[in-house]
């Protein structure tokens, strides 16, 4: 069981935030970063330590379907593109100094390279509107590696840990996964994805539809990641629920990752203390989580490319809230007169 977040501190946490030299609340957002991370680390001087990126690819077997603008041969294509450093996340890490930890959890085509971190359980996920993307034995699997890469990142320093993926066909996955599990129809939750056209777009939400219809009977989180989910949702709900029982502050990309969020909280409520949510997808399906869980992404720049982007774009703002909170001096140590 992943417990709730420890608030012994809250109160010191709060004054020690309302006696900088500011007026009351005016660094809005940060503040309430500042004070969620502080709780998380259990101190009033916290420290972002060897903050991680880790990234999961796999491919889904939906794809068959026609739901994708694109093949699922992309996705090993993009995987080569970040081990070469060329995709936007690439630039973003750098830009940031993130470690970046690459995971192959299961592409259609295999791909071995140093770089890659090998968490394979097939080659890709089955047809979910012929039956469940994977089988039980896989989505233990799958969890497991996931929570094997927390602790490793654990083991070398981090505290910090964001998660984004890869994979043609998981903007699909998320749409049931969210409907689902939020109750929503599944019209709202749909979106072009890597870019489907309008006749694309119709094909797809008649695909969706039947698969949801298919699986009436999976209602748990386990049960619709079973259903629907990708190797590489399921292996980053295992590294979700390791790293929140590990105290370990979790970083949440856009609609895909979010849904793996949605299914991780559905299964452990006290999850959602340990996660910053870095910004809200263009994508309709992810502003329904997000109100779903009642959270305030850092930033809206109508991103949804995934890969962990908005993670690393939203960075330095985490940065700034923890700096404030260490170095920001207050209204008695600069002998300022606070207001009447």
């Amino acid at each position: 069981m992943i417990k709730p977040l420890n608030r012994s501190l809250e109160t010191e946490i709060q004054k020690r935030i309302d006696e900088k030299t500011k007026p009351l609340g005016s660094l809005g957002q940060l503040e309430h970063l500042a004070k969620q991370i502080a709780l998380i680390q259990g101190t009033l001087n916290p420290k972002l330590n060897m903050p991680s990126l880790i990234l999961f690819a796999g491919d889904h077997g939906l794809v068959d379907e026609g739901i994708s603008p694109y093949p699922q041969q992309v996705t090993v294509e993009m995987l080569k593109n970040f081990v070469a450093g060329g995709a936007a996340i690439n630039c973003f890490a750098r830009q940031h100094d993130l470690d970046l930890s690459l995971i192959d959890c299961g592409t259609k085509i295999a791909f071995s390279h140093p770089q890659v971190i090998p968490a394979r359980q097939g080659p890709g996920t089955k047809n979910s509107l012929k039956g469940p993307a994977m089988t039980n034995e896989q989505l233990k699997s799958a969890v497991e590696h996931g929570r094997k890469l927390v602790l490793a990142r654990k083991k070398v320093g981090s505290n910090v840990i964001g998660f984004g993926e890869m994979g043609i066909g998981n903007s699909s996955a998320a749409a049931l996964i969210t409907s689902r599990l939020c109750d929503v129809p599944l019209e709202a939750c749909v979106g072009r994805g890597t870019g489907c056209d309008d006749r694309q777009l119709r094909q797809k939400s008649q695909v969706l539809r039947a698969v949801l219809e298919n699986h009436s009977t999976a209602q748990s989180p386990l049960e619709v990641m079973q259903a629907f989910g990708g190797f590489e949702m399921a292996t980053a709900l295992g590294a979700i629920l390791a790293a929140a029982e590990e105290g370990i502050l979790i970083l949440m990309d856009g609609f895909i990752m979010s849904a793996v969020g949605l299914a991780a909280v559905t299964l452990q409520p006290h999850v959602l203390e340990y996660m910053v949510f870095c910004h809200r997808s263009a994508s309709p399906g992810h502003r329904i989580i997000l109100e779903t869980l009642g959270v305030e992404p850092v930033l809206d720049l109508s991103m949804r490319l995934g890969e962990g982007t908005g993670i690393a774009v939203a960075y330095p703002l985490l940065e700034s809230a923890v700096c404030f909170l260490n170095s920001m001096a207050s209204f008695k140590e600069a002998e300022v007169s606070r207001s009447l």
